[in-house]
């Protein structure tokens, strides 16, 4: 059973074209990334669902039904982390989120908080103020005000943004026990490590399009590439001009596709000699939802 589903989705602004022609599915259940760079339209496509954001085109629907508007029957199976939250300074973990229940008309038991604050590995900050937060921490009070209703849908736009790798893998976890709850899950992303770890379907958008959808492994499958050769250089403009198909990472690391690893590295050798250039840090991998958007569109899902 699908519990959202988009169809032919339109946001202008002038000119721009925002959210150009959108449709997905989001069945019961799944995590399912919308990924894509910065200024891909992911926000504003998410947004538009959770009716913070008027639509020029296009059918919504929530469990079946198409909805014109996303009322409050909508709004109270849903959940809503947004990329900057703002809470309250001086109130604790614990009263941000009573606050937060009192909001939405949820009558909160003491026990009820004390689970969600437990849920998001906060127990120990309950009766810390908010200024007095990190990062991770903040996220992690987000994510616990977005569940204060008990909702069927959670949206999370872009959760781990900003975050170190260790709170970034803190907040997955905690996806991966909300799903494991049912909870169907729709985040927006340009971490593709994210998508990767996270979600059942992705879609790829960018300019405001959905330009390729599938599971990670269907996604790979379709650059058709066995092998990648990923390295670095001193003068890596002048080995993308001389060989065709290489690549550059917004890493500034080189990558070169290639069916036969041996062969690929013994012409990536002989050419850097010709040229007289060094090339260092190879490493050999199989490719990624990176190379497929490089695939897709010649440029890094970080530009």
């Amino acid at each position: 059973m699908n519990v959202i589903a988009v169809k032919d989705l339109k946001k202008y602004y002038g000119t721009t074209k925002a959210v150009d022609g959108v449709s997905f599915e989001v069945p019961q259940g799944q995590v399912v990334a919308l990924l894509g760079p910065n200024g891909a339209g992911k926000t504003t496509t998410i947004e538009i669902i959770e009716g913070l954001r008027k639509k020029d085109e296009g059918e919504i629907y929530y469990f079946g039904k198409k909805v014109d508007e996303v009322d409050k029957n909508v709004k109270v199976q849903i959940g809503v982390q947004l990329q900057k939250s703002a809470f309250f300074d001086y109130l604790t973990v614990y009263e941000t989120i009573e606050l937060f229940a009192g909001l939405y008309n949820v009558q909160a038991k003491k026990k009820d908080i004390e689970k969600l604050i437990d849920l998001v590995a906060l127990g120990e900050k309950a009766k810390s103020k908010v200024k007095n937060l990190s990062g991770g921490q903040l996220q992690r009070l987000a994510l616990a005000v977005a569940l204060v209703n008990d909702p069927k849908i959670l949206f999370l736009d872009e959760p781990t943004t900003g975050l170190d790798p260790q709170a970034r893998r803190h907040v997955w976890q905690i996806i991966g026990e909300l799903k494991e709850k049912g909870k169907t899950i729709v985040l927006t992303t340009h971490y593709m490590e994210e998508a990767e770890k996270l979600a059942d379907k992705v879609f790829i958008m960018d300019h405001g399009k959905i330009i390729a959808s599938g599971t990670v492994q269907e996604l790979i499958k379709l650059i058709k590439m066995d092998s990648y050769i990923e390295f670095s250089s001193d003068s890596p403009q002048v080995l993308l001009k001389e060989i065709s198909n290489l690549r550059m990472t917004n890493h500034e690391r080189l990558i070169l596709p290639t069916f036969d690893v041996e062969e690929s590295i013994h012409m990536l050798l002989n050419k850097a000699k010709q040229l007289k250039v060094n090339i260092d840090n190879v490493i050999i991998r199989r490719p990624n939802l990176e190379d497929v958007f490089l695939n897709l569109t010649g440029r890094s899902l970080r530009d």
